[in-house]
């Protein structure tokens, strides 16, 4: 799991986006972001300074862009 600020974070996404890299993305049981990729790996994030509307901006965000979220 990495803890990052949620600026980090949509700075690591942003290359992600223009590809298709990322088949699915989740909030856990603990509130952590988690996405998978196309290649089975999943990398959990757990975004230390925001709100839970603000990941779920993000998370739809990313459907919205085609992604898979749950």
């Amino acid at each position: 799991m990495k803890s990052c600020s949620i600026k980090d974070f949509m700075k690591e996404l942003a290359p992600w986006l223009d590809r298709d890299y990322i088949r699915e993305a989740r909030l856990n049981e603990d509130g952590h972001v988690v996405l998978r990729f196309q290649d089975g790996v999943s990398d959990v994030f757990r975004i230390d300074d925001c709100t839970k509307e603000q990941i779920e901006d993000i998370l739809k965000d990313l459907k919205d862009r085609g992604i898979a979220v749950q």
